[in-house]
């Protein structure tokens, strides 16, 4: 049973389908992240931190040392919602 539950919202989503349909080759990886987030996300590989600025409130996580996806960390609930995901530019 996992630890988190990933929340995909439709927004969410298409942003993920895009980024899917550029990135076919990140796939297995971005796949790996989401199962590790959903485990555990503090887990030394994902390099969940917070962000500031405008941004202040959400984390992001690393798929590789391109890409990214930012999320709302609910602990309490242990839910995660997924805001965006793309490049260090993108989601920034």
């Amino acid at each position: 049973m996992s630890s988190y539950n990933l929340i995909f919202t439709a927004h969410y989503e298409r942003i993920e389908k895009r980024f899917l349909k550029r990135h076919p080759d990140l796939l297995e990886r971005y796949q790996r992240t989401l199962a590790l987030l959903e485990d555990n996300p503090f887990q030394p590989a994902l390099h969940l931190h917070a962000l500031q600025g405008q941004l202040a409130g959400l984390h992001a996580v690393s798929i590789n040392l391109q890409y990214r996806i930012t999320l709302e960390l609910q602990i309490h609930e242990h839910e995660i919602i997924l805001v965006s995901v793309g490049s260090h530019g993108e989601v920034y």
